[in-house]
């Protein structure tokens, strides 16, 4: 059993995600702490103690790192990240000396990508496209069974396309991106919104919230948007159009078999997918004259990220000892994960 350990880390905006994960993607162990947004050396001191709770029950080969941020492509340092204050952070190399355990970062949607298609919505699909709906937008690019990083490693971070000219400002410093249309902080936006004018609605939700209004978050609007709320829904219904929008955008220059939705906000399920694949379909450049990308639901939910990072260090960590029988693997040592046994197209 020893040999198939390893934690996955999924560090988000407001929360670190941490597991053990076999090599069937099953979760065996879990934890969580929130994330210091603001201090890089309490997210390493947080990682590290995560990882030692798991040590002292499990034995472990290696440490997965899903981060919300720009990695580069040698996945060593978080270049930069919009809602965490990493710069130019060297994330990889500061984990393992406090570990000393052989240690790999990437992106945490395509962390949560990769474990789709090994274990997820996506098994059997050769290319496709992940997005994430969080706190902002995530992506993710699997091309014939393997991520696709790009030259400079940050492929996939659709949430910063431009949607909306002279829209509203982000978090990257720039405005009108997608991920201020069809994010979880959408949600939140137009529940403190409604909150503060007290509308019913904005009312309840800041009772449920103990009358906080730092508490109203999109969650709470999924929860009476699946319960029926009029109000909710059309406020969901409004991000799965936006999100429709920006993936006929993608597709235009990816042209995927299949987008997997991943996220909290994909919790909606059909209240947020049926309208996004209506206005995908609308969207779509060729529309009529071509074949039209499936749009699903993922299947691993908020364990996408952790798995998938696990699942690629991992892979990485047995290559490595594969290639040096006897040696010792260098916890600095990052690279691509080994590739997995080939699955066969679809006819």
């Amino acid at each position: 059993m020893a040999e198939r350990l390893a934690v996955g880390i999924d560090i988000g905006g407001t929360k670190i995600a941490a597991g053990v994960v076999d090599e069937d993607g099953r979760v065996v162990a879990r934890a969580r702490r929130e994330t210091p947004t603001t201090d890089p050396v309490a997210i390493v001191d947080a990682i590290a103690d995560v990882t030692a709770q798991f040590r002292a029950e499990y034995t472990v080969r290696a440490i997965g790192i899903g981060a919300a941020g720009y990695v580069d492509v040698s996945q060593s340092t978080v270049l930069f990240s919009p809602h965490l204050a990493w710069r130019h952070e060297p994330l990889r190399d500061a984990v393992a000396r406090r570990t000393r355990l052989p240690v790999l970062v990437d992106n945490d949607a395509n962390a949560g990508g990769w474990a789709e298609w090994r274990f997820g919505a996506a098994q059997n699909e050769p290319d496709l496209v992940m997005v994430t709906l969080g706190t902002g937008i995530g992506g993710a690019i699997v091309i014939d069974g393997q991520p696709y990083r790009g030259h400079f490693g940050i492929a996939g971070e659709f949430g910063h396309m431009r949607v909306v000219p002279d829209g509203l400002p982000c978090e990257c410093g720039n405005v009108g991106c997608w991920e201020q249309y069809a994010s979880g902080r959408v949600l939140q936006r137009r529940a403190r919104a409604a909150a503060l004018e007290g509308s019913e609605f904005g009312r309840k939700l800041l009772a449920e919230a103990g009358g906080d209004l730092e508490r109203v978050d999109g969650a709470s609007v999924g929860r009476h948007a699946l319960a029926g709320n009029e109000v909710a829904r059309a406020w969901v219904s409004d991000v799965g159009d936006w999100l429709g929008v920006g993936l006929a955008n993608v597709a235009a220059a990816v042209d995927p078999g299949l987008f997997v939705i991943g996220g909290g906000v994909s919790e909606n399920g059909e209240l947020l997918l049926s309208p996004a694949r209506a206005a995908f379909a609308r969207t779509l450049t060729g529309r009529g004259y071509r074949a039209e990308a499936r749009i699903v639901g993922a299947h691993l939910g908020p364990d996408a990220g952790l798995i998938g990072a696990a699942d690629m260090a991992r892979l990485t960590a047995r290559r490595r000892r594969l290639a040096n029988p006897g040696g010792r693997v260098r916890a600095r040592a990052g690279a691509r994960p080994a590739r997995p046994p080939r699955r066969p197209r679809r006819v």
